[in-house]
């Protein structure tokens, strides 16, 4: 594990010490939680990242991991877990999961997908530019269109089964690199989207950053009604979920959700013993030995 550098704040340093705020230079640029690696950075931040991106940029990805993805990575095969570890950012999409952390002695910030897609389309998307969406519905696609006035809208819907059809995998890159832009949405759930996001990557010849955010569309069009406020400040999203699509959904959050603590009991014993050895190797412990 690397070592965080320490040195002396100057200049801006100095100001942004004095007003209390972490200095980022003096922290991992990521944190390792739950057996997934997340960027530190808040929502803003991210925000702001993603959209200083100028057009034409060469294609980067972005992840948004919830509870119901890091349970799956558990059964998941090696390459799907590689999936997300090229992508570029790598966001919290889950209150959940921050208060775990919060428990843990850890800080991850939430991004959730559908806020950033929605500030993405609310403030920084130019009516006249073009946007690439792979997946959604048609009905999806028109009340997006007609919300934000979009006039230059590119959408391929790829057939069902896609985790299990590389060719059709392939087609959505290729109609990403036919259709550049600065944003692409990936709507066709993980792991589909991450697999069409790498292929992307692979290509060489795509632009703009992909946002792998499921079903985020949805919520922007009114498909799926988002939990109020105050369920989500109180973490009660998966509730509202629930109880708006039970047969859909029951199994995810009741049966597949609760496995995050068996999850996150594996991650908290390989901590342990991590840091048993750091503070072994910092006594000196190992020092002489070949």
């Amino acid at each position: 594990m690397s070592h965080i550098d320490q040195h002396i704040p100057k200049n801006n340093d100095r100001r942004r010490v004095s007003r209390g705020d972490p200095d980022r230079r003096q922290q991992n640029r990521h944190v390792w939680f739950l057996n997934a690696t997340f960027d530190r950075v808040n929502f803003d931040q991210t925000v702001a990242r993603i959209n200083e991106r100028p057009v034409g940029a060469p294609f980067k990805f972005v992840v948004t991991p919830n509870v119901d993805h890091l349970v799956r990575l558990q059964t998941e095969p090696d390459w799907v877990k590689g999936l997300y570890a090229q992508a570029w950012l790598t966001v919290c999409d889950s209150r959940i999961l921050e208060l775990i952390a919060s428990i843990s002695g850890e800080r991850i910030d939430v991004t959730p997908g559908s806020d950033l897609t929605k500030a993405l389309f609310e403030n920084n998307i130019n009516p006249d530019e073009p946007v690439t969406i792979i997946g959604a519905n048609a009905q999806t696609i028109a009340a997006v269109t007609a919300r934000y006035g979009l006039r230059n809208v590119n959408w391929y819907e790829p057939p069902m089964g896609l985790a299990k059809n590389l060719l059709a995998v392939e087609q959505c890159a290729e109609f990403v690199a036919k259709n550049p832009a600065r944003f692409i949405f990936f709507c066709v759930g993980s792991p589909q989207q991450e697999m069409v996001a790498r292929a992307c990557l692979r290509r060489g010849d795509c632009e703009g950053t992909g946002l792998c955010v499921g079903a985020s569309l949805d919520f922007l069009a009114g498909a799926i009604s988002r939990a109020p406020q105050w369920m989500q400040r109180l973490r009660f999203e998966w509730l509202f979920r629930l109880l708006s699509e039970p047969k859909r959904m029951w199994r995810r959050y009741l049966v597949d959700g609760p496995k995050i603590m068996f999850v996150w009991w594996k991650w908290h014993t390989a901590r342990a013993a991590l840091k048993k050895v750091e503070k072994l190797e910092q006594t000196g412990a190992f020092e002489g030995r070949r």
